[in-house]
């Protein structure tokens, strides 16, 4: 997600207002906010849903509504999203 600088701020306000909420949402097991260290107006969000069924009923959510009116106002670029499977984890 690219944003205006100016609506930063208010970008990280509705986060941190939102994100318990997100994390505690029925299939969400794991939420993190991450910024490009190159450009500071550019977030990365990332969670890790049971199923597809289940984030798909977070993006229907009033939740979600609500944080999504106020997000994408401030964006500069229109914002992308993936879905993907994991194929590989180490630790």
């Amino acid at each position: 997600m690219s944003f205006e600088p100016s609506g930063i701020e208010e970008f990280l306000t509705n986060f941190e207002r939102n994100k318990e909420k997100i994390r505690n949402f029925e299939g969400c097991n794991f939420l993190e906010l991450y910024r490009d260290q190159n450009n500071t107006s550019i977030f990365f969000t990332y969670s890790y849903w049971n199923s597809e069924d289940d984030l798909n009923n977070y993006r229907h959510s009033e939740l979600f509504k609500g944080v999504w009116a106020n997000t994408k106002p401030l964006f500069n670029e229109k914002p992308e999203a993936w879905s993907v499977e994991k194929l590989e984890s180490l630790k």
